[in-house]
């Protein structure tokens, strides 16, 4: 089972985002971008930051990929975060630090179309069995869905 009961308000707040994004059973939350890869990228990377939120790294795949003469499409993580969000989730289920800090995907697909994609925070109480922090999960949830939205929409 995906919810408990007690995740009630976070479920909710979770489906009312749902126009804007994909949901996917494997706990991956994906975002159609109107932009380039690259662009997705910086606009994700400007909004997170003018909001207070650590970036510590930004990986370009492609150019991995270049750099030992293969190929790859347009494909970027960013990892950020912040320990008023992650701190507290460290203390209802120590486990959730192997997902954290927090990472967004930005990629292209093989028909050219642009993804912006992160972990679904309901998934990450799922699987580490995160109990006592709901107000933390729906605050990301909806922190993440609107970074998404920056990042993917004019």
């Amino acid at each position: 089972m995906l919810f408990r009961c007690s995740r009630a308000p976070l479920l909710a707040l979770v489906l009312a985002s749902v126009s804007l994004v994909a949901q996917a059973a494997d706990g991956l939350v994906r975002v159609a971008s109107e932009h380039s890869v690259a662009e997705t990228a910086d606009r994700l990377v400007t909004n997170l930051e003018a909001r207070g939120m650590t970036v510590f790294d930004r990986i370009d795949h492609r150019a991995g990929a270049e750099g030992v003469g293969l190929t790859l499409p347009p494909t970027e993580v960013v990892v950020f975060g912040n320990p008023k969000a992650g701190t507290p989730l460290m203390h209802c289920a120590p486990s959730v630090a192997i997902d954290l800090p927090l990472k967004a995907l930005v990629w292209q697909d093989a028909d050219g179309n642009v993804w912006l994609g992160y972990n679904d925070p309901a998934y990450l109480a799922e699987r580490h069995n995160i109990e006592g922090c709901d107000a933390v999960l729906a605050k990301m949830t909806q922190a993440l869905a609107n970074f998404a939205r920056q990042a993917t929409t004019d």
